[in-house]
């Protein structure tokens, strides 16, 4: 095969791998997607050729290069940096998987090979999803966020359920293809045909008949969403904190009515990095807090920076000191309750952006510090909380989930929420760092995932837009455009059932983690023992 094939055949992988990611594509694309770098891998590896590693890493890194470049070139509108991280640092770790796949075929044979891919392939997204460095968007499984109807259930697998969809059916169908080229006996090429065609066919099957037969259980709340649309790089420095409360309490006035329930403001509302337990002084909160008396039953959620006090004896490491002062204080990114009643809850984000909001690893990774992006004022990491917080009504004790922005995107994170007995999820996020690129419109996607998995209604205020309701089967309900100042006043039920994923959370993915290294393990002591043959060409 000449290069500029195989080169072509890595990029159209990588293209083909990408479209999930746009509403113009479908996640079923992904279900063939790796066929042009197996195919390349085989022909990579063909006896008598020289640095079979190397070879298969590159090329499966162009394709995987390329795969991130398509779908998340846009990070460059918030930083250059960010973006080289982002693409460069999956890719580095996305290539293993195939390269790992590789050199287990040629030593033990073509099924352990292929095994060894799928299990290897999970195992990294679990652990990229869990690690100090994680970036998820590229989760194989959240490529069906605009195909919806396909994978509702989700709710029982996550979506490393679908990342194994796909890589379990990429594998069926080129091993028959592989078959037929090869001129394979008729019994060895058709063997495959029910098995590949049941687990393309049961999903799909599966999925379309729980999603025209899921019902909710009706209970309804009114739900008002503000959507300020303050531009992200005036609202942190140029644009007084007290202007945009009250762009924002305006809006909730005007779109509230006397059946509403809940008011849901955007990420970082609120810019007067208030202290912990002084609310009370502060005049954008005042505003809030007359804006809950006129409206009694109105919950109002908001997102606000704020800060607490250390000495120097209880300080954490993530805090920051006050000059040569002995005062220390953590700065948060949190999200805040207004009632009727003194208590006003107060949650902490707890998944923060590498690079924006935290330095991963800071003991080993301080020359990096350079690289960070002063968004919210600061380069020291924000602080967080050990465990997800929800906020309580006390008129009749629905819960909900206040999860702020990038925690959207980590689904057995959010599951947390919900056993803590969240009959809501409520996303508050900032998403215009990245301008009218498909950024936002993916993180819209992202939650009805989420929607799916819990089997919870979403409502979404995102400062930029865009703001949405999103029902229990994922699909988006209404939404305000991009750019677009208002607010949305809809109807949305809540639920207190627990899905099988949220008893469960990422249980694919364990499997998978733990199994790689008990496969590798397994292989190295046969290897050594001689006792293993190759069976399978």
């Amino acid at each position: 095969m000449k290069k500029s094939t195989r080169i072509i055949l890595a990029i159209t992988s990588g293209i083909i791998l990408s479209a999930g990611w746009y509403e113009w594509g479908s996640g079923l694309l992904l279900l063939i997607a790796f066929i042009p770098l197996l195919v390349l891998e085989d022909d990579l590896t063909d006896q008598g050729r020289k640095r079979k590693n190397t070879r298969v890493y590159l090329f499966a890194s162009l394709a995987l290069l390329t795969w991130n470049i398509i779908t998340t070139w846009w990070i460059k509108n918030a930083s250059f940096a960010g973006l080289l991280a982002a693409v460069f640092v999956s890719t580095f770790f996305m290539a293993f998987p195939l390269m790992i796949y590789s050199v287990i075929k040629r030593k033990f044979g073509r099924t352990i090979g292929y095994i060894s891919f799928i299990i290897c392939w999970l195992a990294f997204e679990f652990a990229y999803n869990h690690g100090e460095i994680s970036w998820p968007w590229l989760t194989l499984g959240n490529g069906f966020m605009f195909s919806v109807r396909f994978i509702q259930w989700y709710e029982f697998t996550g979506v490393f359920g679908g990342s194994f969809w796909i890589l379990l059916t990429n594998v069926l169908v080129y091993e028959f293809i592989r078959r037929i080229m090869l001129g394979n006996k008729f019994k060895s090429k058709w063997k495959l045909v029910i098995p590949t065609i049941f687990v393309i066919a049961f999903p799909l099957v599966l999925s379309l008949y729980r999603f025209y037969s899921y019902k909710e259980k009706p209970d309804l709340r009114e739900i008002v969403v503000v959507q300020p649309n303050i531009d992200p790089y005036l609202k942190f420095n140029d644009l007084p904190s007290i202007e945009q409360a009250k762009i924002q309490v305006d809006l909730a006035t005007q779109y509230c009515t006397p059946e509403t329930d809940y008011i849901v403001c955007p990420e970082t509302s609120i810019m007067n990095h208030i202290w912990i337990g002084q609310f009370d002084y502060v005049p954008e909160l005042r505003m809030v807090k007359e804006f809950v008396i006129m409206h009694p039953g109105i919950k109002y959620i908001t997102g606000i920076m704020c800060r607490e006090q250390y000495t120097p004896k209880n300080k954490t490491s993530t805090a920051n000191q006050i000059g040569n002062s002995n005062i220390f204080y953590d700065t948060f990114n949190s999200a805040i309750q207004y009632d009727t009643t003194s208590y006003v809850p107060v949650y902490h984000k707890s998944k923060l952006v590498i690079g924006v909001e935290k330095m991963p690893y800071p003991q080993y990774l301080s020359l990096l510090k350079s690289l960070t992006i002063r968004l919210g004022g600061t380069f020291r990491s924000l602080a967080t909380q050990k465990e997800r917080g929800v906020f309580t009504s006390v008129e009749d004790g629905i819960k909900i989930a206040p999860v702020i922005c990038y925690e959207s995107v980590y689904g057995e994170f959010v599951s947390d929420y919900i056993k803590k007995g969240a009959h809501y999820i409520f996303v508050i996020t900032n998403d215009g760092w990245w301008g009218d690129t498909p950024g936002y419109r993916q993180h819209n996607a992202l939650s009805s995932l989420r929607a799916i998995e819990t089997r919870r209604s979403v409502a979404r205020s995102a400062n930029t837009g865009i703001s949405s309701f999103i029902n229990q089967r994922g699909e988006v309900l209404m939404s305000l455009p991009y750019w677009y100042r208002g607010a949305l006043n809809g109807k949305i039920n809540a639920n207190d059932t627990f899905t099988f994923y949220v008893k469960h959370g990422d249980y694919i993915g364990r499997i998978a983690f733990y199994g790689t290294l008990l496969l590798i393990l397994g292989l190295f002591i046969l290897s050594l023992s001689g006792k293993f043959r190759k069976q399978d060409t």
